[in-house]
C-alpha cells in the first residue's frame, strides 16, 4: 500500500434514519492532524426541516456535491466519501454525475447501486415517510450484532422518517466513468469473500461490485452498523483507504 502525507477531504454519509450524529464516536477517532473529517445530514433527514419528508434523491445527491466543492480547495485531493448502508443511491449518483471530484469512495457494509435500481419500489405513493421499524423487524434485513440496548435506544430516539421520494426514485446511472474511481468495500455484516462471490454470480445487491477497476476489500466483522459496534476500527479502516494513492 502506497500512502501519502496530503490531507484529504473525509465525507462521511449513513444511511436510512441516520443524520451526522451516527459518526459522532467514528469522528473521535479519527485522526484529524492528517485529514478534514466531517460528517453530513442528508436532506429529508433534518428532523428540523419541516419539508424534509418531500425531498429525493437528487436533493440528497447536490447537497454531497456542495460539501465536496465547499470544503475541497486547489491544495487537496478530490474528496473521500464514506457510504454506508442506503447512502449508496445519492452517492451512486455523485460518482455518475462527477466522478473527477471523488479521490476513493468507502463503501461502509454497502456498495455501488445498479442503474435503474429503487430502494422500495412498492411503496405506496400515499405514504410520505418511512418511519424506522420495529427492532425485531429490522434484524431480519440487517444484522444488529455488537449494538447495546443503551445503542438501540439512541437509535430509536434520534432515528428520522426516510423520505417517500427518496425510497421510490430510480437511481439513474449513465456515465460508466463512475466504475473508474478508487473503491473501498468495509465488509461488515458480511465477509468479503462472500461478498465478492456474490458479484461475480451476479446478484442484484452486489453486482456493480463486479464492475469497479480499482477495488480493495477490508473484514470488519460485526453488525450493520459499525460506527457504533466498532467505531475505532472503522476510523482506522477509513483512515487507511483515505490515505492511499494507489
Amino acid at each position: 500500500m502506497t500512502t501519502t502525507s496530503s490531507s484529504p477531504t473525509i465525507i462521511l454519509i449513513a444511511g436510512h434514519w441516520l443524520g451526522a450524529w451516527a459518526w459522532d464516536e467514528v469522528l473521535e477517532h479519527l485522526k484529524t492532524d492528517l485529514s478534514r473529517a466531517i460528517a453530513l445530514t442528508l436532506p429529508g433527514l433534518d428532523g428540523d426541516d419541516p419539508e424534509r419528508a418531500a425531498k429525493t434523491l437528487d436533493d440528497q445527491a447536490a447537497a454531497i456535491l456542495d460539501a465536496i466543492t465547499r470544503l475541497n480547495d486547489s491544495d487537496h485531493w478530490p474528496a473521500v466519501i464514506v457510504a454506508h448502508s442506503g447512502a449508496n443511491a445519492p452517492v451512486s449518483l455523485v460518482l455518475d454525475r462527477h466522478p473527477e471530484l471523488v479521490h476513493r469512495v468507502v463503501w461502509v457494509d454497502s456498495g455501488p447501486v445498479a442503474p435503474g435500481s429503487v430502494y422500495a419500489p412498492d411503496l405506496p405513493e400515499g405514504m410520505e415517510e418511512l418511519p424506522l421499524p420495529p427492532f425485531d423487524v429490522l434484524a431480519q434485513q440487517a444484522s444488529l450484532e455488537g449494538l447495546s440496548a443503551e445503542v438501540l435506544e439512541r437509535f430509536r430516539a434520534r432515528a428520522v422518517p426516510e423520505p417517500g421520494p427518496v425510497l421510490r426514485q430510480p437511481v439513474e446511472l449513465t456515465n460508466d466513468a463512475r466504475r473508474t474511481v478508487r473503491t473501498t468495500l468495509v465488509c461488515c455484516s458480511l465477509p468479503s469473500a462472500q461478498v465478492l462471490e456474490l458479484a461475480r454470480a451476479g446478484h442484484a445487491m452486489f453486482a456493480e461490485v463486479a464492475n469497479l477497476e480499482h477495488l480493495d476489500v477490508v473484514d470488519l466483522p460485526t453488525g450493520h452498523w459499525p460506527m457504533w459496534s466498532r467505531p475505532c476500527d472503522l476510523a482506522k479502516a477509513i483512515q487507511s483507504a483515505a490515505s492511499r494513492i494507489d
